[in-house]
């Protein structure tokens, strides 16, 4: 019993290392921010990114999917059209794919 609950050393090394990376790649962006001048340009660029990381995320599972993935994502579409709510066209999206998986 005490194996199943023991930690391997390589494994808490890589976990602290991750988080190391993640903390200095956040608080370098905030820096980064406040001591460069932000154009029209990079603002923009910056407006589109959250909705552009979840097109690369999702967009390969769509392209890989089949009936349920469409069908959801046409959900989201028609979510997103109606309500122009993010959160909500995301949720709808997920109970979606979930439903249409368990038809298809």
């Amino acid at each position: 019993m005490a194996d199943v609950l023991s930690l391997d050393p390589l494994v808490v090394g890589v976990i602290l290392a991750m988080t190391v990376v993640t903390v200095v790649a956040k608080v370098g962006g905030i820096w980064l921010v406040r001591h460069v001048e932000v154009s029209e340009r990079l603002q923009a660029g910056l407006d589109v990114l959250p909705g552009a990381i979840v097109v690369a995320v999702l967009g390969p599972e769509l392209a890989a999917g089949g009936p349920a993935e469409w069908g959801a994502a046409a959900l989201v579409l028609a979510v997103m059209w109606r309500t122009e709510s993010i959160i909500l066209a995301l949720v709808a999206g997920v109970v979606g794919v979930v439903s249409l998986r368990a038809l298809f």
